[in-house]
């Protein structure tokens, strides 16, 4: 694929970008040479290769699954405003 001044001025009024009329040729030929990069990663064979998460090798730390209040209540509701009896209070809304 090779794209032309014309193209590389469409992308840019469609990415609402200003491009100046003398580096839409330098821009294209950038351009160009991406898509020569980005078809070059197509011919690479990755059948046998495992997706990663990230590219360096990390395992997580376990834990046990357990439901809890994370133990410390009265300090998440004394951050409100306003709390009665360990409860946010809040204004009633509907009448």
């Amino acid at each position: 694929m090779s794209l032309d001044k014309a193209t590389v001025a469409k992308v840019a009024n469609l990415a609402r970008i200003k491009v100046e009329e003398k580096d839409l040729e330098p821009m294209a030929a950038e351009l160009n040479n991406i898509l020569g990069w980005i078809e070059q990663l197509g011919e690479v064979n990755t059948d046998d290769v495992e997706p990663m998460t990230s590219v360096a090798q990390m395992s997580l730390r376990w834990r046990a699954d357990e439901v809890t209040d994370g133990g410390y209540a009265e300090d998440v509701v004394a951050n409100g405003p306003n709390h009665e009896d360990g409860y946010f209070a809040v204004p009633k809304v509907i009448e």
